[in-house]
């Protein structure tokens, strides 16, 4: 691995100590509890953050409510003039924002430096789109006026997930701010350096309350959140498990509004007609080597090819796999960086060494190079259903690939999960695809590419891949509520 040069840490120097922002005051926890963040390339201790306490919680929860009701009270324009400004702001600070998650996250500093964009261009999106958040008129009598009108829940519990720390926090909580919500955002345990920063920058620009950052361990943390009397909009990204154990906490606590976007064991269907170079440039792209190294719900991680192409495809995707350049995160030429813990690369080590005593054909990559979490793209062939590199979200850089003979046996093989997130399906046949896309149980599908997220098109899963869309107005609409009124005329 490259040395980081003295040049980036003299301009982006990581801090001891972070602070979260509550009340618009950046403040430790009231116990003075903090945790260590560590580097996934090197082991090196990047700082101390706070652990949260019940009573940080509900301190962040209470302040929060008292601020919603003035947010709530100006014109979107306004609100969407807050949200723009948070998008410059961004944009000021997008290079120390991407070192801090190559640092923390371990991904490339080139992908996470895109992020922050990402973030920008997501929080202008929800400011234009505050123009969505009108009610409808409805015809009757002549002597009645029914309509109805959208209005904010009051507070939000927003819990982001580690593989891309600052694209979520930003784009996660556009909607419900634009929304007239105030926010709470729980950071994740894994990387939570880049919403510190976040909340620092933001401090100025949001009134008092508003928004709230805390950080901290995820059952204690989240738990208050999504326990607390005052809070009645959840959304929650992250695993099947944890989103499960939301929706039973949250239950138990009141009546609650709960979405959810959830894991992926997402399907690549090769027809026997497709383009199979692209369909291989394709199968790569899917796995986000380059950007997550496959830690994304949204991998393409099985990978269904029709036994005419192959043995063409084995060869194709080996060599794009062994092509990806693994190395620092915060060199510009890395292309694939680490597991975002020791912790999460042996689980994955897990996953391969599962898969050879399996006896799977492996075709490439298979090793953990240290020091550092790092995991090698890693590709095994001949995968059957039952497998359970088949059917368990792994979340790295582990693509299983199926050959099928029909396409009804590739539809059965794409829908033999319990997941249903993304899908792709690779064939110059339109029609069939549109077959294809009808039978395939996904809520996000592409035709003849992959990956790729469109700013307006809902995403969102079905099955246990979620409740709800996000990244679109209906997102939006999500975090209101309709309030029907009738008007007696005479």
């Amino acid at each position: 691995m490259l040395p980081v040069p003295p040049a980036v840490l003299d301009r982006f120097p990581v801090m001891s100590t972070w602070n979260m922002l509550i009340d618009g005051k950046l403040v430790q926890a009231s116990d003075g509890g903090v945790t260590e963040s560590f580097s996934p390339s090197t082991g090196q201790v990047l700082g101390q953050f706070p652990a949260a306490t019940p009573d940080d919680v509900d301190r962040a929860v209470t302040t929060a409510a008292a601020a919603q009701r003035d947010w709530a009270r100006l014109q979107p324009r306004e609100r969407g003039a807050v949200l723009r400004a948070m998008a410059a702001i961004l944009r000021e600070h997008r290079d120390e924002l991407g070192f801090l998650d190559a640092q923390d996250g371990g991904n490339p500093v080139t992908a996470m430096t895109g992020d922050v964009e990402l973030g920008a261009e997501m929080l202008e999106l929800f400011a234009e789109w505050g123009t969505h958040l009108s009610g409808t008129a409805f015809p009757g009598r002549p002597d009645l006026l029914h309509y109805t009108v959208r209005e904010p829940y009051g507070v939000v519990a927003r819990l982001v997930p580690y593989n891309h720390p600052i694209m979520f926090a930003t784009t996660r909580i556009a909607a419900p701010l634009m929304a007239g919500n105030s926010v709470v955002l729980k950071a994740p345990d894994q990387t939570p350096l880049s919403a510190l920063r976040m909340a620092e920058i933001f401090a100025d620009v949001l009134p008092p309350g508003v928004l709230s950052v805390l950080t901290g361990p995820g059952s204690r943390v989240g738990g208050a959140l999504v326990e607390h009397p005052l809070i009645r909009r959840i959304a929650f990204t992250g695993s099947v498990p944890t989103g499960k154990a939301i929706l039973r906490n949250a239950a138990s606590h009141g009546i609650k509004n709960v979405s959810l976007e959830l894991g992926g064991k997402n399907p690549a269907i090769v027809l026997a007609d497709a383009d199979i170079d692209a369909a291989a440039r394709g199968a790569i792209m899917g796995m986000n080597f380059h950007w997550t190294a496959g830690q994304s719900c949204g991998s393409t991680s099985r990978l269904l090819v029709h036994r005419s192409l192959y043995p063409e495809m084995l060869e194709l995707i080996a060599a794009g796999a062994e092509a990806v350049r693994m190395g620092d995160p915060l060199d510009p030429e890395t292309e694939m960086g680490t597991m975002v813990t020791a912790r999460h690369r042996d689980t994955v080590v897990s996953y391969i060494e599962a898969g050879r005593a399996e006896g799977l054909r492996l075709i490439t990559g298979g090793g953990a190079p240290g020091p550092g979490a790092f995991v090698e793209p890693t590709i095994f062939a001949d995968v059957p259903s039952n497998s359970k590199l088949f059917q368990e979200e792994i979340f790295g850089p582990v693509l299983s690939v199926t050959p099928f003979d029909t396409e009804e046996e590739a539809v059965a093989l794409a829908n033999d999960s319990d997941f249903g997130l993304t899908a792709s399906v690779w064939t110059t046949d339109v029609a069939r695809a549109h077959r294809l896309v009808r039978d395939i149980e996904a809520g996000y599908l592409w035709i003849n590419t992959c990956s790729r997220h469109f700013a307006g098109l809902p995403f969102g899963g079905v099955k246990d891949s979620g409740i709800g869309s996000e990244e679109s107005t209906e997102e939006l609409h999500s975090f209101t509520q309709n309030k029907a009124v009738t008007v007696q005329l005479t």
